[in-house]
C-alpha cells in the first residue's frame, strides 16, 4: 500500500488524511504540538471551558461527508444544533438588532430596524445567492490552477455574467449602492472579516457570504468548536491514520523534482505523497528552503490576526447570545489602523462568543465564558504589551457603555491570546488567521495552488492556500487535494 505523509494536524490536514485513507493510502500525520486541531483547540480554566480559535460553524455537511466516506454515521461521532439567531448586533447609540437565520424574518426585522424597504434587502440577498451559485464551483470546489477548471460549463457561465459579481468594486462600495442605512452597510461590511480582509478593499463578490449563513444556516457543535476536530481525529484513528505528535517536520525531501518523504527530529520518513497543511510561508521558508521560492505568493499582504481576551464572567446576560457584535463608530478608521498603520483603533469592533449559552457546562452556574475578540494586524514587532493594555480599557469602556454595567467587576478569570501567540502556537506567518488577505480582485488567483507545479507528489492544504481560510474552505482544500491524487 503506498504511503502518504501529511504535515500538520489542523482541520485541513486531518480531513486530507481521512480522504487519502479512503483512497487506500497508509497515512502518517506529523504535528509539532502535542494535540490535534491547530487553531481549533480548547482550554479549561477555573471551571470555564474556552474554544481558543474559530467560533463560527457553518456548512456542517462538509464535516459529515468525511464520516460517510468511510461508511460511518456522523452522529456516532459528532452532533450539532442549528441556531435560530445568527448574531446579536449592538451600536453605541443604543440600536440593537438580532439577526435571525430565516431569510424572511431577517428581511422583515432588518427593514423595521434600519428603515430600509424590504424589497431592497430581499434583492440584496438574492444577488448574494447568484454570486455564490455562479462562482462556487470555480473558486471554492476546484483548483484554480488547472486548465480543466476553465473549460467547464460553470466557468463559461460565470464569465458571461461577470457584471453580476461586483469584482471591480469594493464590498463597501457595493453595500453603499444597495442601502441608505449606514448601520446596515456596516453589518454587511463585516463579512469581509470572514476571510481576514478589509471591506474597503476586498471586492464586492464577498457579499455572497451572507447567503451561506442564511441558506446553509449557522450551527453549534455539541461539546464546542473543539469537538469538530476531536471527532475527526477520532474518525482518523478508527480508520487507521497514524499520528506523530510533538514531532516537528524539519524538511521535505526532494530528489529528481519529486517529493520522496520528510525529515523530522527523529530521522527520515519515506513517502509516495507529501501534503503540507502548514502555513505556506513557513512551508517554503523552512521545509522547502532549498527549492525555488514562489515570491509573489509569499509577498502577499497577510490577513488580519486577532487579539482575544478569554474572560470567565460571574454573571449571566440575557441580551447576549452565542454570537454578539459591538460595532465601532468609525469602521473605516478601524480598518485603516489594522491594515495601513498595523495598529489597533481606540474604538474597536468587539466580538463576543459565549458557548455556555448553548453548553451550560462550559461555565459555572449563572456564569458565562466570554471569548472577547477584536480584529488586529499581524505581528510586525509592535509593542503588544502596551497595545493589549490599551485595548482592554477600550473594550471595557465600549461594553460598559452599551450594556450599562461595569463588566470588570465580574471578570474572575482571564487569559489572553495575541498575534504573537497565534504565530507561535500555529506557525501562521505573522499570526495571520487566513493566510493572505483578500484585499484585491486578484487575491484568489495569487493564493498558492493545492499542488506544486515543479515538484511531483507534493501538495498543499489548509487556510493559507486555495480556496482560503475558515473551516468550510479548509475542508474544501482537503477535498481538492484528494481529487488531485490518484486512487492507490
Amino acid at each position: 500500500m503506498p504511503k502518504a505523509i501529511v504535515i500538520g494536524a489542523g482541520i485541513g490536514g486531518i480531513a486530507t488524511a481521512i480522504r487519502l485513507r479512503a483512497k487506500n493510502y497508509n497515512v502518517l500525520v506529523f504535528e509539532a504540538n502535542d494535540y490535534p486541531g491547530g487553531k481549533l483547540h480548547s482550554k479549561q480554566v477555573n471551571g470555564y471551558r474556552f474554544d481558543l480559535g474559530p467560533s463560527l460553524f457553518t456548512m456542517p455537511h462538509f464535516v459529515d461527508e468525511l464520516f460517510r466516506l468511510h461508511n460511518q454515521k456522523p452522529e456516532d461521532y459528532f452532533n450539532y444544533v442549528q441556531k435560530d439567531t445568527v448574531c446579536n448586533y449592538f451600536w453605541d447609540d443604543g440600536t440593537r438588532f438580532s439577526a435571525k437565520s430565516k431569510k424572511e424574518t431577517f428581511v422583515k426585522d432588518a427593514s423595521e430596524t434600519f428603515d430600509e424597504p424590504k424589497e431592497k434587502i430581499a434583492d440584496y440577498l438574492e444577488r448574494s445567492q447568484i454570486k455564490y451559485d455562479l462562482t462556487a464551483s470555480l473558486f471554492l470546489e476546484k483548483s484554480l490552477h488547472k486548465l480543466t477548471t476553465y473549460l467547464s460549463k460553470d466557468t463559461v457561465k460565470a464569465i458571461l455574467q461577470l457584471g453580476k459579481l461586483d469584482i471591480n468594486a469594493s464590498l463597501d462600495h457595493s453595500n453603499k449602492k444597495a442601502f441608505e442605512s449606514e448601520k446596515l452597510v456596516q453589518l454587511f461590511n463585516r463579512y469581509a472579516t470572514y476571510n481576514g480582509s478589509s471591506p474597503y478593499q476586498t471586492p464586492g463578490i464577498m457579499s455572497m457570504i451572507p447567503h451561506l449563513e442564511m441558506h446553509y444556516g449557522t450551527f453549534f457543535p455539541k461539546g464546542g468548536m473543539h469537538q469538530i476536530t476531536q471527532s475527526l481525529f477520532n474518525l482518523a484513528n478508527d480508520v487507521g491514520v497514524e499520528f506523530k505528535f510533538g514531532e516537528a517536520v524539519e524538511e521535505i525531501n526532494i530528489a529528481n523534482k519529486k517529493a520522496e518523504g520528510i525529515k523530522s527530529q527523529n530521522g527520515f520518513y519515506e513517502s509516495d505523497i507529501v501534503v503540507s497543511n502548514m502555513d505556506i510561508y513557513p512551508t517554503f521558508k523552512k521545509l522547502l528552503s532549498k527549492q525555488k521560492q514562489p515570491k509573489k505568493v509569499l509577498q502577499q499582504e497577510r490577513s488580519s490576526s486577532a487579539l482575544i481576551f478569554y474572560w470567565g464572567i460571574s454573571k449571566s446576560f440575557k441580551e447576549l447570545d452565542l454570537h454578539n457584535i459591538f460595532f465601532s463608530a468609525d469602521y473605516q478608521k478601524e480598518f485603516k489602523h489594522i491594515f495601513e498603520e498595523k495598529s489597533l483603533y481606540h474604538d474597536p469592533t468587539v466580538y463576543i462568543n459565549i458557548t455556555s449559552k448553548e453548553e451550560p457546562s462550559d461555565a459555572p452556574e449563572n456564569h458565562e465564558n466570554w471569548f472577547v475578540m477584536i480584529n488586529a494586524p499581524g505581528n510586525y514587532g509592535q509593542d503588544w504589551e502596551t497595545l493589549i493594555k490599551e485595548s482592554k480599557k477600550n473594550i471595557l469602556r465600549k461594553l460598559n457603555n452599551i450594556l450599562g454595567i461595569a463588566i470588570e467587576q465580574y471578570i474572575d478569570s482571564e487569559f489572553i491570546l495575541d498575534p504573537v501567540g497565534i504565530e507561535n502556537n500555529t506557525s501562521s506567518y505573522r499570526g495571520a488567521l487566513y493566510g493572505a488577505a483578500s484585499n484585491s480582485k486578484f487575491s484568489a488567483f495569487l493564493r498558492h495552488p493545492n499542488f506544486s507545479s515543479s515538484i511531483n507528489n507534493l501538495f498543499f492544504c489548509g487556510g493559507s492556500v486555495h480556496p482560503g481560510g475558515g473551516i468550510p474552505l479548509c475542508l474544501l482544500s482537503a477535498k481538492i487535494v484528494s481529487d488531485l491524487i490518484p486512487e492507490a
